[in-house]
């Protein structure tokens, strides 16, 4: 499908793209570029990449596809860094987890380059940071969501969408606002609210005592607080509207858990529990129907 991909930023997500590809011969060539030289060299010798370049010119020769899958504030500077050297065949994509923001940037770096962008975000992730986080099958059965511009040929679109799905993720299409829109509600405010919390208990004067005592519960809902923190800053910045929208609505709905809390009003607290229950029940049957496999064609007899 490709000969030579380039990934900046071969953790968790851009290295678990490279092996889903390797994985199923659909790459001749993979090659790392990224600010920690230990991180690349790591992804090296774990057969994630098969060569590092120093520069973007030594990158960017005769590249078909490039995933930029660092931080989202640095979009803007390696699309500069790549502009003078991005070919005609090459069509560049990100992971970026907002996308307005990626969007102003890649029109700020690129200028009438910007059809050659095609940006994306795939919905999937582990707690776990680095090269050795990577697995060939994270993006099976998950959502990947292009955000694509006017300016993108159809067929560049397509390319990017063959790319993830290849990967085993299911490809979805939005607007960069509705993407940010959606996304800080069911992914930006909840690393937010796990993030302090974790950050609240670690700070009182029994800290201890209380990890010692946490379990799974506590486990399952703070596990993405083991996230990447620069990575997560610099969404929470990015989306910064829309998330701040939804943390009022969040804390609006705290005040009104902690009247009904303080009140004693045991009917009102267990109809908003069975609510959050039933809402839930519903979203993971949906979510285990989309995941499910295909049922084996059924043999007939003539």
């Amino acid at each position: 499908m490709f000969g030579k991909v380039v990934i900046y930023g071969v953790g968790l997500i851009g290295g678990s793209f490279a092996l889903a590809l390797k994985h199923k011969h659909l790459v001749r060539e993979v090659v790392g570029v990224g600010r920690n030289p230990h991180a690349i060299a790591r992804a090296l010798q774990l057969g994630i990449i098969d060569s590092m370049a120093s520069t973007p010119e030594e990158a960017m020769r005769d590249a078909d596809l490039v995933l930029i899958a660092a931080p989202v504030a640095q979009t803007e500077s390696i699309l500069a860094a790549i502009l003078p050297h991005l070919e005609p065949q090459t069509v560049v994509t990100d992971a970026g987890s907002t996308k307005s923001d990626v969007v102003a940037a890649a029109r700020a770096a690129l200028g009438a380059h910007v059809a050659q962008f095609v940006p994306g975000h795939p919905i999937a992730g582990r707690e776990k940071n680095g090269p050795e986080a990577a697995i060939p099958d994270l993006y099976v059965g998950k959502k990947a969501v292009l955000t694509p511009l006017p300016e993108n040929a159809e067929h560049h679109v397509e390319r990017v969408a063959q790319a993830w799905a290849a990967c085993g993720a299911i490809i979805h299409q939005l607007s960069p606002q509705e993407h940010d829109r959606v996304f800080a509600a069911v992914s930006h405010l909840p690393h937010l609210l796990a993030y302090a919390l974790v950050d609240d208990i670690a700070h009182k004067p029994h800290a201890d005592l209380l990890f010692q005592y946490a379990a799974s519960g506590f486990r399952d809902f703070t596990r993405i607080a083991g996230s990447s923190p620069e990575m997560w800053r610099d969404i929470s910045l990015a989306n910064q509207e829309a998330l701040l929208g939804e943390l009022d609505a969040y804390l609006a709905q705290l005040t009104t858990l902690r009247g009904l809390l303080a009140a004693r009003d045991g009917a009102a607290l267990n109809s908003v529990y069975a609510n959050a229950q039933q809402a839930r029940q519903r979203w993971i049957e949906a979510i285990e129907a989309a995941e499910a496999p295909p049922p084996p064609p059924q043999e007939t007899s003539e």
